[in-house]
């Protein structure tokens, strides 16, 4: 993730990156293990997003929407019930009827903020924060995400500024733990 534009171009990307994700786990059979490192890249993916959207892009909501704390705190919570999805996923394998049900509750949560945002949130944005604001929430988000955590962690912060501080340490035991054990990687 990091393509470029303003935020609202970036996040849509990272969007339609994951749907591409969701559409190769629906397309192989259930039993099949390239679904559990399907459902890994998923999780880097998201767990980065969210954690870039909380970081700078709901605390311009905040500002820059009339109804912007309410906006904020929904969607992180909606952030929260993914991410103990995500949590939950850890521990179970293809085939396992808990694992298809968390993948088939992950999906639908997800497909549902993400037409939240683009339909509502985004051209909201948009409309207020002016383009070069969003071309500086952009800049930070693809920052945070190259720092973020890869891994769900429930308990951690969701808010500024102790999720600021956190995230690029947690980030980088995250990336290291990954790196040895090959997790996310496409075989």
């Amino acid at each position: 993730m990091g393509h470029g534009g303003n935020v609202i171009d970036e996040l849509t990307t990272d969007h339609r990156e994951v749907e591409e994700l969701f559409g190769r786990i629906d397309s192989l059979p259930l039993a099949d293990a390239r679904r559990k490192t399907l459902v890994e890249q998923v999780t880097i993916e998201l767990v980065r997003h969210s954690i870039a959207e909380e970081a700078y892009v709901y605390p311009a909501v905040r500002e820059y929407l009339p109804d912007g704390d309410a906006i904020a705190d929904k969607e992180i919570k909606e952030h929260a019930t993914a991410e103990q999805l995500m949590k939950d996923l850890e521990g179970t394998e293809p085939g396992e009827p808990e694992f298809e049900r968390l993948v088939s509750a992950l999906t639908a949560e997800i497909r549902s903020h993400v037409a939240d945002e683009e339909q509502n949130l985004f051209p909201r944005l948009r409309a207020t924060a002016g383009e070069e604001k969003l071309d500086e929430l952009g800049d930070q988000v693809r920052r945070a995400k190259s720092a973020a955590p890869t891994r769900p962690h429930p308990s951690a912060p969701d808010t500024p500024p102790a999720n600021k501080l956190l995230a690029p340490g947690v980030g980088f035991v995250d990336r290291l733990r990954d790196a040895i054990t090959g997790r996310g990687k496409d075989d």
